[in-house]
């Protein structure tokens, strides 16, 4: 482990625990209190913002809905990635934005397996259209911080926080 993988490790998991508590209490708040989960719909800004229930036993767009099997094998796959994303963290420190990426994929992860553990599937509920395009799916705060993450962590080059200090 390189100098100060210590502190990074705190900051990722500082904002790992920060997305998914964010992500849970909007859950909470949107799914069971507001009863989005029985009312099905609720528009806040039509058609850019609205509230549509869906519960994904999948991933993205409910590609992979399956059984009980399949819900197991998506927890497990999800906190493979958590695993395999904190030891990379640990062994070879990414600089600043890297570490924010890491992070949202984390808590993003997490927030979404705790979902598929609680109620057997992932909780969607923002919709967003836009000029003249109606999309039909939903999503929530863990998928946005997920597709976050892991656009930060492909797109980002790759800087160490010794790079950050040496004005790299």
């Amino acid at each position: 482990m390189q100098g100060g993988g210590g502190g990074v490790m705190r900051r990722v998991l500082a904002i790992a625990a920060l997305i998914f508590v964010i992500d849970q209490i909007t859950k909470v708040w949107i799914v069971f209190g507001l009863d989005l989960a029985t009312r099905g719909a609720i528009d806040v800004l039509p058609p850019y913002l609205n509230l549509r229930m869906a519960w994904n036993p999948g991933i993205n767009f409910g590609l992979f809905a399956g059984g009980e099997a399949t819900r197991i094998a998506l927890i497990l796959i999800a906190l493979a990635i958590v695993a395999w994303v904190l030891v990379w963290v640990r062994r070879d420190p990414p600089g600043r934005f890297g570490q924010i990426a890491a992070g949202a994929l984390v808590g993003g992860a997490l927030g979404n397996v705790v979902d598929r553990v609680l109620y057997g599937a992932v909780a969607d509920f923002l919709n967003m259209s836009c000029c003249g395009f109606d999309n039909p799916y939903a999503f929530n705060v863990a998928d946005i911080a997920i597709f976050a993450g892991i656009a930060g962590l492909v797109v980002l080059p790759p800087r160490r926080p010794s790079d950050e200090a040496e004005g790299k």
